[in-house]
């Protein structure tokens, strides 16, 4: 599903809107807060859907290739963050919405959750 569409179902708010990410195809989607769990999901570009504003948030996105970050329950990310995120060419939307409530509504307009990678 393309992602400008995402945006519009959810009504969310832009932080920071890289070129072109409207028409970026999102299959999946990852919510969490711990980004060791983050890094425990197979698959990259994804969005990231976190109460996290730090800038590890976008160090953590930056390694596995997301290029979306939705922050929910109002919260806006440091200054720091925005910066860190424009210079990895990272899109940053948010919502005052709850995670629950945002992963249930993704997943009702069929995105999938991500696999986790097996440890051993």
């Amino acid at each position: 599903m393309k992602f400008g569409k995402i945006r519009n179902k959810l009504n969310l708010k832009t932080i920071h809107a890289e070129t072109g990410i409207e028409d970026l195809n999102v299959k999946t989607a990852c919510g969490a807060d711990l980004m060791s769990d983050v890094l425990a999901f197979s698959n990259a570009k994804s969005m990231l859907i976190t109460g996290l504003t730090n800038p590890q948030v976008i160090r953590t996105s930056e390694m596995i290739e997301i290029k979306i970050i939705i922050f929910v329950r109002g919260k806006k990310p440091l200054e720091e963050t925005i910066e860190l995120a424009k210079e990895n060419a990272i899109s940053l939307f948010m919502t005052d919405k709850p995670m629950f409530e945002i992963c249930g509504k993704l997943y009702n307009l069929g995105l999938k959750p991500e696999k986790l990678v097996k440890i051993e």
